[in-house]
């Protein structure tokens, strides 16, 4: 081994081979990626990802409009902690995209970011494809989409409405203005019974195939104001009845406490209704006359403002008849007899009618039938029946006349 050291070939060998492994060793220093050509950061203790980094754009706003470019990036960050720490606490930096200089069209570009140059940064997408355009500004008509109008309290219905501003202005690439179908808003009315004061509401814009567009609008909201009103109508009030008034009744009036009533329903509705009945009343159940409840019959989708029943009056006039009144005989001579021909008992039925209240006490004794006999001679004769009955009531004697025979 000695001897080898002793040898200066040995030596120079050496000392090449040393000379060789050190440019190899530079070399490779020298062309190491550096953070920024990197698409993956090596791996570090002390590294940090923040996968929400927002992308700004540089550009002429005023003139152009960009597409392609995202919301946020994922940025990996390697450093020393006393570097990277307030970094990342303090989000000091930005991730952009510079398009000053560019024209309108296609273009594949970097992005770029202020990071301090002392941490190694490494963001995700590094390049992207953007579209520029030049920037066009409309003003559209705002259109008013009324959500749930079936679905209004009871009776109600949409009036008339209004919208503030009525237009807006939307700016956007030229392309993207050229497609605009519709701007509208949208205004839920489920369940209002009353008008609609200045609600704001957000603008929305889609194509002609109703697909949403991402554009500037100005202003981002309106306000729409609406009438939610309740329409009525006067109209006759008619009281209905079924079946028929059990036997010695019959009736003499029927009359609600009211001749009208205020329906309020939606206009489709009031206009097919000419009168408003109340439920139907059953005579066979009525004895007596007085008042009696009954409830409105109201079409579908109508109502009335105060109580849904009304008070009935019920007349009734009452049928009776008193049987086997005896017809009594005035005038006769002393010298002469009579006999009844027809009737041939000398007895005969009255009907009575009146109201309720008049006939209920009417008896036999509130009668007296009797013919004048005077100055008749002795044979057959046909005589007027006298009646004497109460007043305000309606007497139908069963005979009008009688058949007597006169005989000495």
């Amino acid at each position: 081994m000695d001897n080898w050291f002793r040898s200066k070939w040995f030596v120079r060998v050496i000392a090449l081979a040393l000379a060789v492994l050190l440019y190899i060793f530079v070399n490779v220093e020298t062309n190491r990626p550096t953070a920024s050509d990197s698409t993956f950061p090596s791996q570090s203790d002390d590294a940090q990802t923040i996968s929400d980094v927002p992308v700004e754009i540089e550009i002429d706003s005023e003139k152009y409009v960009v597409s392609g470019v995202p919301e946020s990036v994922k940025v990996t960050m390697e450093g020393s902690p006393g570097i990277l720490t307030p970094v990342l606490t303090n989000r000091n930096f930005k991730v952009f995209v510079d398009l000053e200089g560019y024209e309108a069209g296609e273009h594949r570009v970097e992005l770029q970011h202020t990071i301090s140059p002392d941490i190694d940064a490494y963001i995700e997408p590094k390049q992207i494809d953007v579209v520029i355009e030049e920037k066009a500004t409309e003003e559209f008509e705002v259109a008013v989409d009324f959500l749930n109008e079936g679905k209004l309290a009871e009776g109600y219905e949409l009036g008339d409405y209004e919208v503030e501003p009525g237009t807006v202005t939307i700016t956007s690439a030229k392309s993207v203005i050229d497609r605009i179908g519709i701007v509208k808003v949208y205004v839920d009315l489920a369940g209002l019974d009353r008008s609609i004061d200045r609600r704001e509401v957000p603008v929305n814009v889609y194509d002609s195939q109703g697909n949403p567009l991402s554009v500037n609008v100005q202003p981002e909201n309106v306000v729409v104001s609406a009438d939610i009103h309740n329409p009525s109508k006067t109209v006759p009030l008619s009281v209905e009845t079924n079946g028929e008034l059990p036997e010695g009744y019959s009736l003499t009036s029927i009359s609600a406490n009211v001749e009208e009533v205020e329906v309020f329903a939606r206009s489709s509705v009031l206009e097919n209704i000419e009168t408003i009945n109340t439920e139907e009343i059953d005579l066979s159940e009525i004895t007596e006359s007085g008042t009696i409840e009954a409830n409105i019959s109201l079409p579908d989708g109508a109502n009335v403002s105060d109580n849904k029943t009304v008070e009935v009056a019920v007349e009734l006039a009452q049928t009776k008849t008193i049987e086997a009144l005896p017809i009594e005989v005035e005038g006769l001579g002393d010298e002469l007899e009579s006999a009844f021909l027809d009737p041939e008992n000398g007895e005969m039925n009255v009907t009575v009618s009146g109201s309720q209240e008049d006939v209920d006490g009417i008896t036999a004794d509130d009668f007296r039938f009797f013919i004048d006999l005077s100055d008749l001679e002795p044979g057959e004769h046909e005589v007027p029946i006298s009646v004497e009955g109460p007043e305000g009531v309606e007497v139908v004697p069963e005979f009008e006349q009688a058949t007597i025979e006169i005989t000495e």
